[in-house]
């Protein structure tokens, strides 16, 4: 390696632990990533409880003894002595119905208090057998709310990391710090440990909400999910840190055309709607196949759309390769292009810079 070459990754390790450091000592961001994760982790918690107490729920009755259910499957059954104490046990609120002797074909009747108990006639029904012509399809509210989860972890993580970096190179021009870094270090060099340092930071970040999110899972007894969300859960990572490297790169290519943190929404904005269309194309379009196999290979959405379908068991085995390489060839291209618009309009301070004449140089 000659020496150029040494003091140019030097001076890019330099950057990256400078970047990394910044962030640490960032309460805005420690903060952030927090309630973030403490975000995913009671959610899954919430699903737990609430899941647990629907498949436990059952309905308090009173059934007079001799007195023969066809089921009592979702009953809390209280025995009564006789037909007035399951009535008295309905006037006093301990049961919400009672079942007394009848003369009738069933011999059995129920007792409410002031409205049809649905949920007691509903159990004592009698059900036909139904036969499931897809019975491992997963339900669409589950597939919607994985969808949802992959997004806003995405998407939270994306602008978080991608807003830091855009102030970060604004204030550095503003400031006319970076014509001293410049001094000592080319242009891409810095460029590159901003990157680097911000993708390992949020890939970081990821991890994390990653583990806790399987200890969640495991703690609350949704082996199930756990196991069905890990292979996608393992992708989604995998993609999100090839993906945040082409988003880390256009926005620092984007801060780089202003001079004025006033100005770092107006050049943003297209950024973030490439984030957003995508995402809510896939949240909405859940259900649709043909639209969530198209995001699935568009590099923005990628990272929630492939994952999505891992869950789903839709996707090949050669697909999340093909679709991680058309992520990783995008982000390459736009390192390129992006490392040009940075150099080209770093140091051009005042008004801002057109894009083309970044290019161009």
């Amino acid at each position: 390696m000659s020496i150029v070459q040494r003091s140019t990754v030097e001076a890019v390790r330099l950057v990256t632990v400078r970047e990394i450091q910044a962030r640490l000592r960032s309460k805005a961001f420690v903060v952030s990533a927090v309630i973030l994760l403490v975000m995913v982790v009671a959610g899954i918690v919430v699903a737990g409880i609430v899941g647990k107490s629907t498949a436990n729920a059952t309905t308090p009755v009173a059934v007079v003894s001799g007195v023969a259910l066809p089921s009592s499957d979702g009953l809390d059954v209280t025995r009564a002595a006789d037909r007035a104490a399951a009535e008295q046990l309905v006037r006093d609120g301990e049961v919400d119905a009672a079942i007394v002797p009848d003369g009738g074909q069933l011999g059995f009747r129920v007792v409410g208090l002031d409205s049809a108990p649905t949920d007691v006639v509903q159990a004592l029904s009698v059900s036909p057998e139904v036969d499931l012509l897809d019975p491992g399809a997963l339900p669409s509210g589950l597939v919607s709310l994985v969808g949802i989860a992959f997004g806003v972890v995405f998407f939270a993580s994306a602008v978080t990391f991608g807003q830091s970096i855009a102030q970060s190179v604004v204030e550095e021009k503003s400031t006319r710090v970076v014509e001293i870094l410049m001094a000592a270090i080319p242009a891409r060099a810095l460029l590159a440990g901003k990157v680097i340092g911000n993708s390992a930071m949020a890939l970081g970040q990821i991890v994390a909400i990653a583990i806790a999110a399987a200890i969640a899972l495991a703690v609350t007894g949704q082996n199930n999910l756990f196991t069905l969300l890990g292979p996608s859960a393992l992708w989604f990572v995998g993609f999100f840190a090839v993906g945040f490297v082409l988003i880390a790169a256009l926005f620092a290519a984007s801060a780089a055309l202003v001079s004025r943190q006033e100005d770092v929404g107006s050049v943003t904005t297209p950024v973030m709607m490439l984030l957003m269309i995508p995402y809510f194309l896939i949240v909405f379009a859940a259900d649709d196949p043909t639209i969530l196999g198209i995001m699935s290979y568009v590099p923005f959405s990628a990272p929630i759309g492939m994952p999505v379908r891992i869950f789903l068991g839709t996707a090949e085995w050669w697909e999340p390769l093909l679709s991680l390489v058309v992520v990783a060839v995008s982000a390459l291209v736009v390192v390129l292009l992006g490392a040009r618009v940075y150099e080209n309009a770093l140091l051009r301070t005042g008004g801002r810079v057109k894009l083309g004449e970044a290019i161009r140089g």
